[in-house]
């Protein structure tokens, strides 16, 4: 008879699998993955029968820790602003607390052993984040360009404004603040 996973096993091997992958990138070993979370190599796929499944699932995993972040207080019903200036400072302090997880989550979003399914599975559960960009758009100078775009711009202010924050931790708030008005004028915001 087989033995029950152990969440906290599965756990271990996704952490393990995050800090592993933040230095070497998705190519990364199994066996230094396993090493990484005290395993034995076959116990690994015991969890994840291959390696693209525990890419997959390590996607889910980083997507999610993402939109708990942005969620936690989110001001349902707040002015347009407010919810966009909360989603934002949650996304890039998220970022800059815990530069591995990013960094494997830039590195997973690229790669091409992510599912389309998998892709599908982590954007639904930000949808209303999806809705509120789109919203931001409609009533702005972007109104001709997709939702999608707006996205993407959000992403790139981010990134480049976890990096000045990560450079000058001194600074840090600063930066999160002139990210937000960049991208909030870049959006046509009001």
């Amino acid at each position: 008879m087989a033995r029950p996973k152990s969440e906290d096993k599965r756990n271990a091997i996704l952490a393990a699998a995050i800090k592993v992958m933040a230095e070497l990138g998705p190519g990364a070993p199994t066996s230094k993955i396993a090493r990484e979370a005290g395993i034995a190599e076959g116990t690994l796929f015991t969890y994840f029968a291959t390696k693209d499944e525990l890419l997959n699932q390590l996607y889910l995993e980083v997507k999610g820790t993402l939109h708990e972040k942005m969620m936690d207080g989110f001001p349902h019903g707040a002015p347009l602003r407010e919810r966009v200036h909360h989603a934002w400072h949650a996304y890039v302090h998220w970022g800059a607390l815990d530069p591995a997880r990013r960094k494997v989550m830039q590195q997973l979003t690229v790669s091409e052993a992510i599912l389309p399914a998998t892709r599908i599975k982590g954007a639904e559960a930000f949808c209303g984040i999806s809705e509120m960009i789109a919203e931001s758009v409609s009533v702005g100078m972007l109104r001709d360009q997709s939702p999608d775009f707006a996205g993407a711009i959000m992403s790139s202010l981010a990134d480049m404004t976890i990096d000045f924050m990560l450079r000058s931790p001194d600074r840090k708030e600063n930066y999160c603040e002139a990210g937000f008005v960049a991208f909030w004028n870049a959006i046509g915001g009001k």
